[in-house]
């Protein structure tokens, strides 16, 4: 019996599936510790990665969220090599916002960043919050240059959208009318990382003209599964996105079939973890 298809939805034009593949878990931030960041790049091997991005494909989950990467892009190609199937790559690039600069800290100038995403064949390019956060300029209201990275993502055949960790970037790109396809904020019921009360941005995703990409819907770990799935599917509109990242394919399984369920309003029935202070309750 094959595995039900996951609920999609439309962004600039692309089918997409409203879960999303994340990859700090494959990459090694774990926004815990550099112990942790560590056992992460250690134990995640190309193999294991594609591994858990065919069991996401499963469900025709076939996008991937990330930063360019070599050790990601080979993982990728391998998944797709294995399914027969594309997968859809949404890319996070940070480049240098001197103008002029060839090769900086953060990946040089945005010509050669985005030269080297198309070459990674992404569909959409969201330049990272590290860069998109820089141009908000809280006093005029605006995202200052944003026209002209746009047209340089859509001149490479790329659909542009924004990667941001302030609450403003989505207000005052729609306010400017931006050339955005689409958002990735902030969003989990823990507030981790929000820079604002956990209702405020739930208003903002509402208000959005452009559908949002969630990520950190389990807070880096911090919030169990159907504790913290439950809170964004049931907060977060139907043009919306969730991206999770998870360790194995037996983590993405789980976290694919909590959310199945509560797209249909089923209480999630999962096997609970036993412990020997649970031993009373069986």
């Amino acid at each position: 019996m094959s595995n039900p298809v996951f609920p999609r939805t439309m962004v600039g034009g692309i089918s997409l599936p409203r879960l999303l593949i994340g990859t700090n878990w494959f990459l090694g931030w774990s926004h815990t510790s550099l112990a942790k960041d560590k056992f992460i790049r250690e134990f995640q091997t190309r193999e294991r990665i594609t591994n858990i991005i065919c069991t996401f494909m499963e469900y025709g989950i076939d996008a991937v969220l990330g930063p360019m990467n070599e050790h990601l892009d080979l993982a990728i190609r391998d998944a797709e090599q294995r399914t027969g199937k594309h997968i859809i790559r949404i890319y996070t690039p940070g480049f240098d916002l001197t103008p002029g600069v060839q090769a900086g800290p953060n990946g040089g100038s945005a010509e050669a960043v985005f030269d080297q995403c198309a070459a990674y064949k992404a569909e959409f390019c969201l330049p990272h919050q590290a860069v998109v956060d820089a141009l908000v300029d809280r006093r005029a209201g605006v995202i200052r240059d944003w026209d002209i990275y746009a047209r340089m993502i859509r001149e490479r055949n790329m659909i542009p959208g924004l990667s941001t960790h302030m609450p403003e970037s989505i207000v005052y790109a729609d306010k400017q009318n931006a050339d955005v396809e689409t958002y990735i904020q902030l969003y989990n019921a823990a507030g981790f990382l929000l820079q604002v009360e956990t209702d405020w941005v739930m208003q903002i995703i509402r208000k959005a003209k452009k559908p949002v990409m969630t990520i950190k819907p389990l807070a880096a770990g911090r919030i169990l599964p159907p504790v913290g799935l439950a809170f964004v599917w049931s907060t977060i509109r139907d043009c919306d996105m969730v991206t999770i990242g998870t360790t194995t394919p037996d983590e993405a399984r789980e976290c694919v079939e909590i959310s199945l369920d509560l797209l249909d309003k089923r209480i999630p029935d999962i096997e609970l973890q036993k412990t020997r202070s649970k031993k009373s309750l069986e």
